[in-house]
């Protein structure tokens, strides 16, 4: 790397013994200044690339620096010597800089920093992403922005060897119902009407494969109005987006199953990660055995169906309630931990969880105990229990049990850790997800994934679903997640090609095909003029690189992310505009009535 700018000759992690006697020049943030007399101080000096002693025995350029707040920027030229008291601990620990001209680039005006730059990630989060220049300054933080960048290119590199082109598609584009909530963007030009920001590039990606291209994919920016989580930002977010011509779902597993492994043991903070091909799960399996459709792998529990045998034993959350167990063996908790765990899961989910455990006399004590004893021995014969197993308990309707059981489940290993193989990176495939379900808010059948997927069966189990012959819940799609670590990490599907089979499935939804030719007139016009089978999906790179670098945040790998509340403290976006930019948008902004 040739490393020689303007202002210095080598970086500050640069310098060795080899380059003792030389004359060198130096420019980097002022990390530290320790004075020991009127003549003599050490000043570290930090850029992007490490940090060099800097020993000064001069007394004017002593005034200089005393005049200085830290993380002023400095240009230093002078002579590398070596180090009589070395540092192990620094790789420039060998030498140091002894200055014949200082040179000041931008000055600190600030006596006290909003937090010391080393340890910015103890601060409150506010305050780093309010200040984020100076958070990025530290190399703790940094570093996750270096491994994104690297994966981006790992990724590229893998994708353009697999022959895939690389693409962009539009920012600007009309609004689409694709499961979240639109950024809309006025239109200037056209008075009363607005832009969209794409969810993702869903459509453009099945209009190239239209157009005949055969290999599609890019670094793609999405934009959804949603809540914030741990592993989803606000706003926007990227992802490896891909699209196959031609192509079924036996065709896209392998791609990111030969593209990601690598990427994966390469940069992970693991070193173990799932070969190929990786392990395929039934959605209605994985709900049954997990609790969840983002399984991880990496813990041993699962869940058992114990309604038969317990919705009868007189406790009252039980009766007319399908129940799960979940068992873990070898549990040494005391009851304020276990009292903990429940209060935890039922913040997480908003159920109750209830227990009872086998203790090492095999007695079933604690808990809800009482209401299991008169039928002990078929409880251990169904869990297969042996002494010191803790029993977790979830009741309600189906889905309800079953998403508690697997909050359960992903915070058992705290209390639990040898049911957990944690430092290693674990894939499935979760497929065979149902096309439709009914919306907690609507009531209403509703997509339940993509709705531009393909179903299992074609036209001809949606004609009989609408003659009332076939449940429509019980249609499958051709859809896919890929999960690692319990954390989904990209959804696709085999793509509905066919305009009458997409009018057939809208019609589900309550969509004529008039709403279908006004909603996506691009797309259905497209595939009237014979669209190839084509399938695609789309990984997201925070959530990759959050995964990679085991931070527990995902704001942690974005360079400039929103708080929790959607808000750019840094640059105080979302903000107001003046009257004359709304005027000029014919915009009115209405105060909503409390």
């Amino acid at each position: 790397m040739n490393s020689a700018t303007t202002y210095r000759s080598h970086t500050c992690n640069e310098l060795r013994m080899d380059h003792v006697g030389q004359t060198v020049k130096l420019a980097g943030f002022m990390d530290n200044l320790r004075e020991v007399s009127a003549n003599l101080a050490f000043v570290v000096l930090r850029d992007f690339y490490g940090t060099t002693q800097i020993v000064v025995e001069d007394e004017a350029q002593m005034q200089l620096l005393k005049g200085l707040n830290k993380e002023s920027t400095l240009c230093v030229t002078g002579t590398v010597r070596e180090r009589a008291s070395k540092n192990p601990k620094q790789e420039t620990g060998d030498i140091e800089v002894v200055p014949e001209t200082i040179e000041v680039l931008g000055r600190c005006q600030h006596n006290e920093l909003p937090f010391p730059i080393s340890r910015s990630r103890e601060a409150d989060e506010s305050a780093r992403l309010k200040y984020r220049y100076l958070d990025l300054r530290n190399a703790e933080v940094q570093k996750n922005i270096v491994l994104r960048s690297n994966v981006v290119a790992a990724l590229r590199s893998a994708m353009t060897e697999k022959g895939f082109m690389e693409i962009t598609t539009p920012i600007l584009t009309a609004s689409s119902p694709e499961g979240a909530r639109d950024y809309l963007v006025p239109s200037r030009k056209h008075p009363g009407k607005f832009y969209a920001l794409p969810q993702a590039p869903q459509q453009f990606k099945q209009l190239l494969m239209a157009s005949g291209f055969d290999k599609y994919f890019q670094i793609a920016p999405c934009f959804r109005d949603e809540d914030a989580r741990g592993d989803r930002s606000p706003g926007e977010f990227y992802q490896l987006d891909m699209e196959m011509a031609y192509a079924g779902q036996e065709d896209v597993f392998p791609v990111l199953e030969d593209v990601l492994p690598p990427i994966f043991a390469k940069f992970g903070t693991y070193n173990t990660a799932s070969s190929a091909p990786f392990r395929r799960i039934p959605y209605l399996e994985s709900m049954e055995k997990y609790g969840s459709d983002k399984p991880d792998l990496r813990i041993d529990l699962t869940v058992t169906d114990v309604t038969e045998l317990l919705c009868d034993c007189g406790f009252g959350p039980f009766e007319g309630s399908t129940v799960k167990a979940v068992p873990v063996t070898n549990f040494t908790a005391t009851r304020k931990q276990i009292d903990k765990l429940c209060a935890d899961v039922e913040v997480q989910s908003g159920e109750k969880t209830y227990w009872f455990r086998l203790d090492e006399n095999g007695e079933i004590v604690g808990g809800i105990a009482k209401f299991v004893q008169e039928k002990k021995d078929a409880v251990i014969a169904a869990l297969n229990l042996t002494p010191n197993t803790f029993v977790g308990l979830t009741a309600g309707k189906l889905l309800t049990a079953q998403k508690t059981a697997g909050v359960l489940i992903k915070m058992l290993p705290a209390l639990a850790p040898q049911h957990m193989d944690k430092e290693r990176y674990e894939f499935c495939w979760i497929v065979d997800f149902p096309m439709y379900e009914i919306g907690e808010e609507s009531g209403k059948l509703e997509f339940c994934h993509n709705p531009f997927s393909m179903p299992n069966g074609g036209l001809e189990i949606l004609k009989k679903a609408a003659a009332g012959e076939v449940d429509p819940l019980s249609i499958t799609a051709w859809q896919y997640d890929l999960v690692c670590n319990g954390v989904e990490l990209s959804s696709g599907a085999v793509r509905n090609h066919d305009p009458e089979i997409m009018i057939e499935a809208f019609k589900m939804v309550g969509l004529g095909e008039e709403d279908v030719k006004a909603k996506f007139p691009a797309m259905y016009n497209a595939f009237t003029y014979g669209a190839p089978p084509h399938a695609g999906i789309a990984p997201g790179v925070d959530r990759m690189v959050m995964l990679l670098s085991a931070e527990d945040s995902i704001r942690e790998v974005i360079p400039f992310p929103m708080n929790k509340n959607a808000q750019d403290l840094m640059m105080g976006a979302p903000d107001i505009v003046s009257q004359a930019q709304l005027d000029e948008l014919s915009i009115a902004v209405v105060k909503n009535e409390d």
